[in-house]
């Protein structure tokens, strides 16, 4: 075991070193004086943030719609993931596994910024896109999750209540359900948490909220503005992740 965990660490070695090499890179490039001296200069332009009334009401509204973006994704995508987890989970046998299973794949296989720039095509710009693209790429992750959760949940209190003479639909919701329901909102909680974020990222492709001030401001090059912005999504995240993190551990507990 000491020698597959030495040679595990020299491949990991040799390919961060074939990374570097591969594609060029030269971190001493980042402590010269020239780059010190224009990292520097570009910092202190974003200071002071921009705190100004109007502004700040700006941001309130953009941070709203942050977070309805996220919420109303994340709600899209578990009600697909659910759907999509059943069949996925084998509970309809082999062939509908296999094909959910695909799909499944397919949905989280693509990235948000990418499913945000086609659903700005298909429905233009603003907070619709944003929230298409985080539900579909979101209902790929989670319901792999949920469908995992499902093959894996306890058989004994639904086949009790179909000898029982319970239909097969009630045996799933009354003998499955309850049990796996505290796991399925503690993963759309966990997903939420994420999705809070990449709201905030899918803005720099025109699909709203508190993404597409930051990348208008940086456009425009509007330092102290963008700070204020990123001041907002910092302390969005933190709530976020606080609060996301006790309900979880609240539905565990």
């Amino acid at each position: 075991m000491r020698r597959i965990h030495w040679f595990i660490l020299a491949a990991l070695v040799a390919a961060i070193w074939a990374s570097f090499a591969y594609l060029s890179l030269d971190l001493a490039l980042l402590w010269t004086a020239e780059s010190r001296s224009q990292m520097g200069r570009y910092i202190v332009s974003f200071f002071p943030p921009d705190v100004s009334g109007e502004y700040l009401v700006r941001i309130g509204h953009g941070t709203l719609e942050t977070i309805a973006i996220s919420a109303i994704g994340t709600a899209l995508a578990a009600v697909l993931g659910l759907v999509l987890a059943l069949p996925a989970s084998g509970r309809f046998g082999a062939a509908p596994r296999a094909v959910t299973r695909l799909v499944l794949n397919f949905l989280r296989s693509i990235p948000e910024l990418v499913w945000a720039a086609l659903m700005v095509m298909a429905a233009g710009l603003g907070p619709f896109a944003g929230t298409l693209a985080l539900a579909l790429h979101t209902a790929g992750v989670i319901g792999r999750l949920f469908a995992e959760t499902l093959e894996n949940a306890p058989t004994e209190p639904a086949q009790a209540l179909r000898l029982s003479g319970c239909r097969p639909a009630l045996a799933f919701l009354y003998g499955t359900m309850p049990n796996v329901v505290p796991q399925l909102v503690a993963y759309s909680l966990y997903r939420w948490e994420i999705n809070i974020r990449m709201a905030a990222i899918l803005g720099v492709v025109g699909a709203g909220g508190l993404g597409q001030m930051l990348y208008f401001s940086l456009s425009l090059f509007q330092q102290q503005q963008a700070l204020t912005v990123i001041i907002a999504m910092l302390l969005l995240v933190v709530i976020v992740d606080g609060a996301s993190a006790w309900l979880r551990q609240r539905l565990v507990d």
